[in-house]
């Protein structure tokens, strides 16, 4: 990457673009990390409730975005599969998961990338250091859970089992990533009780959780000691799941380390700096504190 392209005016402008977002926590890392390396950086946070607008609306926000001289956008919930046909070109692993987070303006051409699967997959090296990835269960298959399952099938799992309140999105999920991981076998689940009862561990991607949707994704009772639970949902860092899984005496991966990586790999992206990740984890932790 060529990083004199990318800060050669150490000003720099980005954004956010998603749903509720207005507690998230990604602006202030970026600006802070910024501030480490002389930039003059700027992230707006362009939240579609606030505004009262929907994903129909997210062509002309990206649109407005690019025309005002913005670096570039990171894309959450509910947008990250809209805006895979918005931009010009796709990263790699982008072109497999079909969910984008961030977009990149340059040379007057959008690229797509996701950050979100390496976010996890880091997270997880460091928190669940040699948990089994045997057979693990996964709850959600929207544009987070795509790629949170690239990157278990990525990190090693032999097999995966998919739960979605839509059996055909769960199905669309296995059938995609199925044919980029030969190594790792999909499939969609119909009992979950079933399922746990023999999983190595379970991973939660779906909206339940946030501030915004509080509660649990499953049964109180299917949560056993057996088990290591990996979270992605971070507003809460403590989530109803987080603590049941704490209590229960399961191995605990909470959302924390997915939106600190995450946010690492895109700051690199925007800028052609590689941050700090060790620094962004510590300012995270005490924002959350």
């Amino acid at each position: 990457m060529n990083t004199q392209v990318a800060i050669s005016s150490r000003q720099l402008r980005v954004g956010l673009i998603g749903a509720g977002i207005g507690r998230s926590l990604t602006p202030t890392m970026h600006m802070r990390e910024g501030e480490n390396y002389d930039l003059s950086y700027r992230y707006d946070l362009i939240d579609l409730e606030a505004r009262g607008l929907g994903v129909s609306d997210l062509p002309a926000l990206i649109d407005e975005a690019e025309a005002e001289g913005f670096a570039g956008l990171n894309i959450t919930h509910p947008c990250k599969q809209a805006a895979v046909a918005l931009v010009d070109e796709l990263s790699p692993d982008a072109q497999t998961l079909h969910s984008i987070n961030t977009i990149v303006f340059r040379g007057g051409r959008r690229i797509g990338h996701n950050t979100d699967w390496w976010g996890f997959a880091e997270s997880f090296r460091r928190g669940l250091a040699g948990a089994s990835l045997e057979y693990v269960v996964q709850l959600g298959a929207g544009g987070a859970g795509v790629a949170v399952a690239h990157a278990v099938a990525q990190m090693g799992a032999r097999a995966i089992e998919i739960f979605d309140l839509d059996p055909s999105r769960a199905q669309a999920l296995a059938d995609q990533l199925q044919r980029a991981h030969r190594k790792c076998s999909f499939s969609v689940g119909n009992d979950l009780a079933a399922a746990l009862n023999v999983a190595d561990g379970l991973v939660h991607a779906t909206p339940t959780g946030m501030a915004a949707h509080p509660g649990l994704p499953l049964e109180a009772r299917l949560v056993v000691d057996r088990l290591w639970v990996a979270e992605i949902v971070y507003f809460p860092i403590e989530t109803e799941l987080v603590k049941l899984a704490t209590q229960s005496g399961c191995r605990v991966l909470d959302g924390g380390g997915m939106a600190v990586f995450q946010a690492v790999k895109a700051f690199e992206l925007f800028t052609g700096i590689r941050p700090n990740a060790e620094r962004m984890m510590q300012h995270f932790n005490s924002l959350r504190a």
